[in-house]
């Protein structure tokens, strides 16, 4: 007895799903070192941004106590994006004993495509949101990285005054001002730098910086502060989806920063063609990132 084509699909689609599997999870998933994965079941997501309460005052004696409200900075939207690609066998292929050889690369393929479309997009706040690109904005509008953040009490930076390369000053000075982060109203919020994201060019330098026991490339005596006060906590990761050869970014414990919102899995699907007699097989998955609140970010461009 022949075996229909909705058979035939049934029969195949097990094996192509496991292989695609098992490629998919040879790749990094290097957008985890950077996000807080969220899920969804919107088209898309809005995070409004409160600014909370400045400084309480002294009540007198006798006095009433004062009040104060609480209002809506600005709203950081993720619009969730469809990836999706496929690949078809034809009957002719199929008939000609092709289809193991094809199926497997293809399969293969198919799989690395769509790791590697997660990852660029996953990089692209990071590429997209420095000074001289500027083109990833945040909520408050402005880039990602920007000296000039606007809040109700003025501004904050989350970038150095003077774009400079990894060295031992610089990840110093960065620690210094992520420490001196405030919030809308200015009050002081004590963040701390956890964990640094870097080009695959600067990791030698990254190891160097962290984990000497002293000053990095001095013939003194004196400690390696960093590695002493155990500042980035986290160590470093390497991105190999940042394009920026010498820019350099630091995650913060800053709440709500980076996001990524999984709004659908990722799912393969199998199907054969009455028209073609082709066969037919896809993959698609819906995701979006972004930032919330740029205090969970800092980093420098280079020089």
């Amino acid at each position: 007895m022949a075996i229909s084509r909705a058979q035939l699909v049934k029969e195949l689609e097990p094996g192509l799903n496991a292989l695609f599997g098992l490629e998919y999870k040879r790749y990094d998933s290097e957008h985890e070192e950077i996000y807080n994965k969220e899920s969804s079941d919107r088209a898309f997501e809005e995070e409004v941004m409160l600014s909370g309460f400045a400084n309480a005052d002294v009540k007198q004696e006798g006095q009433g106590v004062s009040f104060d409200e609480a209002q809506e900075t600005f709203t950081a939207r993720y619009t969730h994006e469809t990836v999706a690609l496929a690949f078809a066998i034809t009957e002719e292929a199929m008939e000609d004993n092709l289809y193991d050889r094809i199926s497997s690369r293809y399969t293969k393929a198919l799989a690395r495509s769509m790791a590697n479309a997660k990852q660029v997009k996953g990089a692209a706040p990071l590429n997209n949101g420095l000074p001289g690109v500027a083109t990833f904005k945040t909520g408050d509008g402005v880039s990602l990285i920007n000296a000039s953040h606007p809040t109700i009490a003025g501004t904050f930076s989350n970038t150095l005054s003077t774009a400079a390369d990894l060295n031992e000053t610089s990840l110093e000075q960065a620690m210094i001002d992520i420490a001196a982060f405030t919030d809308e109203r200015g009050l002081k919020i004590a963040a701390r730098g956890m964990k640094m994201i870097i080009p695959s060019a600067l990791q030698f330098t990254a190891e160097r910086i962290l984990k000497s026991p002293g000053r990095v490339g001095t013939a003194d005596n004196d400690i390696n502060a960093l590695k002493n006060m155990g500042m980035i906590p986290q160590g470093y990761r390497v991105n190999h989806y940042v394009t920026d050869t010498d820019a350099w970014y630091i995650i913060t414990d800053v709440p709500n920063g980076m996001k990524y919102f999984d709004r659908a899995p990722l799912k393969t699907a199998m199907e054969g063609d009455f028209d073609t007699g082709n066969v037919r097989y896809k993959a698609r998955e819906r995701y979006s990132f972004g930032c919330s609140d740029p205090r969970g970010i800092y980093a420098s461009p280079g020089a």
